[in-house]
């Protein structure tokens, strides 16, 4: 039996017992009613990869709401729309959080591109601070055609010039980097793909720039609970969590993932290394590739919601 079909096999067997696993965590753990936002903490927000990009904002964030999150991702173009105000009171409202905003500038893109999108981040860090989310997110290529050192001035200048422009509306952004050993290789030459050295990159960068934290390439990365200790609060911006199989790194793919403690990610360690270094933003679930196609946009943001909320509450963590 090849290692597709076991991984196929193991994840059908989840899917088969996952009402009765989540029935189980809710009565050990407590899970009723809403994981409230009110106060300090960590609170789940939900992402667009468990809605599969069938709910359009601002149904998003009130499906967030219904089920009891305590966050929802932003979709800022659809929600500049919808008007500064407009989405303070939708939050108001549903009284949830603002989870986090993407980075609305191609940054490691061609110069026009990184130009077109710095003319208008201005107006962006304005808007996401309006809401109460000074947070934004980008991914950092773990791979790419042009050398290393060049390529590591060419992004150092650019965040740099982003940092300069969030500062005025005192927003975060948080770059995730990417471990797995397939994306490392889709280019002729790997980039930084290494917890530590994004890090050591951020820093230069600015008092701003920090790490997007994701626990699937935090895993794949081998970074460790000492890694985040090092990074500290100030540095991890925001924060996403899969789970893993147990499989040879040339054979992983990010859509291979799993819904949180399902797998084999240390996530205790990760959350309890999150809580000492007292970080007290959003965790949005991200399991690409776990949810079966018939499955409903609103099934599957429930069962990111429970799944996320046992894991912390196993590690010791309670979401606010």
């Amino acid at each position: 039996m090849g290692r597709a079909t076991v991984l196929h096999s193991a994840v059908e067997d989840m899917t088969t017992n996952r009402r009765s696993f989540l029935k189980a965590a809710a009565a050990t753990l407590g899970l009723t009613g809403r994981a409230s936002s009110a106060g300090p903490g960590m609170f789940v927000s939900l992402n667009a990869s468990l809605t599969r990009g069938k709910v359009g904002w601002p149904d998003f964030a009130r499906l967030a709401g219904r089920l009891g999150y305590g966050g929802a991702d932003v979709n800022l173009g659809a929600a500049m729309k919808e008007g500064l105000e407009a989405t303070r009171a939708l939050f108001g409202e549903l009284k949830i959080k603002p989870g986090i905003v993407g980075l609305p500038t191609a940054f490691s893109r061609d110069d026009q591109s990184f130009q077109e999108g710095l003319a208008r981040l201005d107006e962006a860090a304005k808007f996401s601070a309006g809401i109460r989310c000074p947070r934004m997110m980008a991914v950092m290529p773990a791979s790419s055609q042009t050398p290393k050192t060049e390529l590591r001035k060419i992004l150092g200048d650019r965040l740099t010039a982003i940092s300069e422009i969030l500062l005025r509306s005192k927003v975060r952004l948080g770059l995730e980097f990417l471990g797995p050993l397939q994306l490392r290789k889709r280019q002729p030459r790997e980039f930084i793909w290494r917890m530590d050295e994004l890090l050591d990159l951020s820093k230069q960068c600015g008092p701003n720039i920090g790490l997007t934290l994701d626990a699937w390439h935090w895993h794949h990365a081998g970074a460790s609970a000492a890694d985040i200790l090092a990074a500290g609060n100030s540095r991890i911006v925001h924060v996403h969590v899969s789970d893993a199989a147990q499989m040879p790194p040339e054979d992983v793919r990010d859509n291979q993932r799993l819904m949180p403690g399902e797998g084999v990610i240390d996530l205790a360690a990760f959350f309890q290394a999150l809580q000492k270094i007292g970080y007290q933003e959003a965790v949005s679930p991200e399991p690409l590739g776990r949810l079966p196609p018939e499955m409903s946009p609103e099934d599957g943001a429930r069962l990111g919601l429970q799944t996320t909320l046992a894991v912390m509450r196993k590690a010791g963590v309670s979401p606010a």
